[in-house]
């Protein structure tokens, strides 16, 4: 498999493969300036015999990644999880999503494509999460929430259940959110403020 990213969120993928015993073939990125990650060359250029195998995208912002997964011309790795994360068996992940360690995923819930799921977040059950969301290590997923596309839930965020958030919002770290959230809406606080609403063409 390939890793597409090799900052800081790609080390923590790095991790995640090895907990599967799983090959990884190359480390991608595009900045000229990395050389290499851990025991890793990087390499820069996509050959077809690069594109041949199934890649993750490990970059952390869930804008750049969406783009990436737009113009790449391979496939992608089926959702993975670290082997200390906890999914539940009626679970439903998309390609390219990552759970990281000690993450749960409770039943019935569904996930997007390219998610992030971060260290020790917890996403009750009946939960549905679109595309290129990210969850942040600690932030806690009541039963039965929704969260739109691309939108990131910050570090010990709390969203109580059956609430819905936007997409393309970001909630702040350690907001606790006790109302619906519209689209592209930046909150914070407890009980959460919502303190700003993007333009639509900045998604």
């Amino acid at each position: 498999m390939n890793i597409y990213g090799a900052s800081g969120h790609g080390k923590v993928i790095i991790d995640l493969v090895h907990s599967r015993m799983l090959e990884i073939h190359n480390i991608i990125d595009d900045n000229t300036s990395i050389t290499g990650i851990y025991k890793y060359a990087v390499v820069h250029e996509l050959t077809p015999e690069i594109i041949k195998k199934k890649t993750i995208i490990a970059v952390g912002d869930n804008r750049t990644r969406k783009k990436i997964s737009s113009v790449f011309n391979g496939n992608f790795f089926p959702g993975i999880s670290h082997a200390t994360a906890v999914v539940d068996e009626t679970v439903e992940v998309g390609k390219g999503t990552v759970v990281m360690a000690k993450a749960a995923i409770n039943a019935d819930t569904i996930i997007g494509e390219h998610c992030i799921l971060n260290t020790g977040c917890i996403i009750e059950h009946d939960c549905l999460l679109e595309d290129f969301v990210h969850i942040s290590p600690g932030a806690v997923l009541a039963g039965g929430v929704k969260i739109g596309e691309g939108s990131h839930i910050g570090i010990g965020a709390l969203i109580i259940p059956g609430k819905k958030i936007g997409k393309w919002c970001t909630i702040g770290a350690g907001t606790v959110i006790i109302e619906d959230v519209p689209d592209y809406a930046t909150v914070v606080g407890n009980p959460g403020k919502v303190i700003r609403i993007a333009e639509e063409e900045n998604e």
